[in-house]
């Protein structure tokens, strides 16, 4: 049986430390994403990102902001 893909927004980073700082960041502000390998569908200059089940890529655009992070990008994926 073939596993229920779920859309999940996506963070990815230009480096490890803004990665980090992102995963900080979002355990402050209560989501319950992590930090992963970036999906085979992107590519980053780090190879991590952020995988948030169930919300929008413009949810992880705004703590970005708010906390000063840079983004490489921000999408929609089932995964």
């Amino acid at each position: 049986m073939a596993r229920q893909k779920v859309k999940t927004a996506v963070a990815s980073f230009h480096t490890t430390t803004d990665a980090l700082a992102f995963k900080q960041a979002a355990v402050r502000e209560g989501l319950r994403g992590r930090l992963a390998p970036i999906p085979r569908q992107l590519s980053a200059g780090c190879g991590m990102a952020w995988l948030e089940p169930g919300a929008a890529p413009a949810q992880l655009e705004a703590l970005a902001q708010r906390s000063d992070i840079e983004l490489e990008q921000t999408v929609e994926l089932d995964l």
